[in-house]
């Protein structure tokens, strides 16, 4: 996937081309970059409707590519170095996004993947009568 940076696109046609890449992770932009392996104050979370050159402090322009094979940390790494952007990779879980902090080691592939098993709804065996019959 490539994805095109440059002064005027907007937050949220970023974070539309990755989530069809990657349907259970989501890429939050922030004010400030986020501690290692800690996560990402909300307060300084951007709105998505900010332009990419409105929240940036590196101006350059260009192609960025984007692979499964990825590794979160380089993902946001090269966000970061190339174009003064701080992202932050959410992973979903049910109904609910998570910081991927801990695990900033795996593959967006990898993270993509325990997103879906984690979003599977919960199935409840039933219980089997003919398995134990009364006495």
């Amino acid at each position: 996937m490539e994805l095109i940076i440059n002064d005027h696109r907007k937050i949220h046609a970023i974070q539309e081309e990755f989530t069809k890449l990657f349907p259970f992770l989501h890429l939050e932009f922030f004010l400030k970059p986020h501690d290692m392996n800690g996560p990402s104050p909300k307060k300084e979370m951007l709105n998505n409707t900010k332009t990419l050159g409105e929240c940036r402090t590196v101006h350059s322009k260009g192609g960025m590519s984007i692979a499964p094979g990825m590794s979160v940390a380089g993902l946001e790494e090269l966000f970061r170095d190339r174009y003064g952007l701080f992202v932050q990779v959410m992973r979903r879980s049910g109904d609910h996004w998570l910081e991927t902090t801990a695990t900033d080691h795996w593959t967006l592939a990898q993270q993509n993947a325990q997103g879906e098993i984690m979003s599977k709804p919960v199935v409840r065996e039933k219980e089997n009568e003919d398995l134990d019959p009364p006495r």
